[in-house]
């Protein structure tokens, strides 16, 4: 029994191929977005590609990507399909194209609906691609002048100041690293000495922050140094005051910042992956719609079209036993008397058939 029959008469057919058209067209401008979205995602990651580690971040971009340009191709080319299906005579030439062109583009939109997933379970890789990029930037924030490495300072600089956050997990952070670069040491003061000294690595190690932690908006100056010291500083206690300093973490800043970007880029995806299935569905419609008028012989006639020709349990057994036999079609039985389960030849009674022999000439 066939699944969702709907009957279709010349004027439906030809409403809906022409409607379909104009769809397959409006599916080629979405296809331009995924390809736009990937690109944007692409680019926000590449800008922040210093202070991410390597690892498989860029594979939701690509994926959008690879997508939108698929989505390009094959919506022309099914509004090309669809244009042509409101003619009858036109469809012939389709007609053996139209089942694989429905089963690529089911595959297709398949894509889509991973790719929009993939924008969801992609943050624990980026936290943790992020958590090790941060890392290793502010432990190289001091090297200036190491070729390869001078440029960390500025872009963590920018980074904390753009989006207002202080450190790796947090400000203390800071504490633990020599961010300090020994060109700006006094290794003539004792307390420059002293501090190395109790360092069991040799560290010039301070509890403070650098000026891109400090929070503008503060009415009262930073206090970037001697955080933890209350009596460096007037009328100050670092356990119960607010602190002039970004509180949050680069790391939660920028997960929540691209986390917002993804969550927007896999609402667009879902989106498109249901109009893209609505105009598969329609299409699948159009063609045993038109297939059954061909069969049927009245071009201007009534006809059946549906989204399955049996059941989904039919379906499912048919196809599983045409994988199956897939590769049993170019066996050859060794034991005798069995014939090829896949072949139906009727076997031939040779006994009735006289067939008469010459006889070989003797050499002489």
């Amino acid at each position: 029994m066939a699944v969702l029959k709907v009957k279709f008469t010349k004027t439906k057919r030809d409403k809906l191929a022409q409607i379909l058209w104009i769809l397959n067209w409006v599916s080629v401008v979405s296809g331009i977005i995924l390809f736009s979205l990937g690109l944007f995602l692409k680019i926000e990651i590449k800008k922040r590609n210093e202070v991410m580690a390597k690892g498989d971040i860029n594979s939701v971009p690509n994926m959008l990507i690879s997508v939108g340009v698929i989505a390009c191709i094959i919506n022309f080319l099914g509004g090309k399909i669809c244009y042509d299906c409101s003619d009858a005579n036109k469809f012939s030439r389709w007609k053996l194209v139209m089942l694989p062109y429905i089963v690529c583009t089911f595959c297709f939109t398949f894509c889509i609906l991973v790719g929009a997933l993939m924008c969801y379970t992609m943050r624990n890789e980026l936290e943790e691609s992020l958590y090790l990029g941060l890392r290793d930037a502010i432990k190289f924030y001091k090297d200036t002048d190491i070729p390869g490495r001078c440029f960390l300072k500025k872009t963590v600089d920018l980074l904390q100041i753009g989006f207002r956050c202080c450190g790796n997990n947090g400000f203390r952070d800071w504490f633990e690293i020599q961010w300090v670069s020994p060109r700006y040491l006094n290794m003539a003061s004792k307390e420059v000495l002293d501090r190395l000294k109790s360092n069991v690595d040799g560290k010039f190690l301070v509890d403070g922050v650098p000026f891109s932690c400090c929070n503008p908006s503060s009415p009262r100056p930073c206090i970037q140094y001697q955080l933890t010291n209350n009596s460096a500083h007037y009328n100050y206690d670092f356990l119960t005051e607010e602190l002039n300093i970004w509180m949050k973490g680069c790391r939660e800043a920028l997960l929540d910042y691209y986390t917002g970007i993804m969550r927007s880029i896999g609402i667009a995806a879902l989106l498109i992956w249901l109009f893209e299935l609505s105009v598969l569905i329609g299409v699948r419609y159009l063609q045993t719609a038109m297939k059954n008028v061909l069969l049927l012989g009245d071009l201007e006639g009534e006809s059946d079209g549906w989204l399955l020709e049996n059941s989904f349990v039919e379906t499912a057994k048919y196809n599983i036993n045409i994988i199956k036999n897939l590769g049993k079609a170019n066996q050859i039985s060794t034991v005798s008397g069995m014939n090829d389960p896949n072949i139906n030849v009727q076997n031939t009674d040779c006994d009735k058939t006289n067939i008469t022999t010459k006889s070989i000439p003797a050499a002489r």
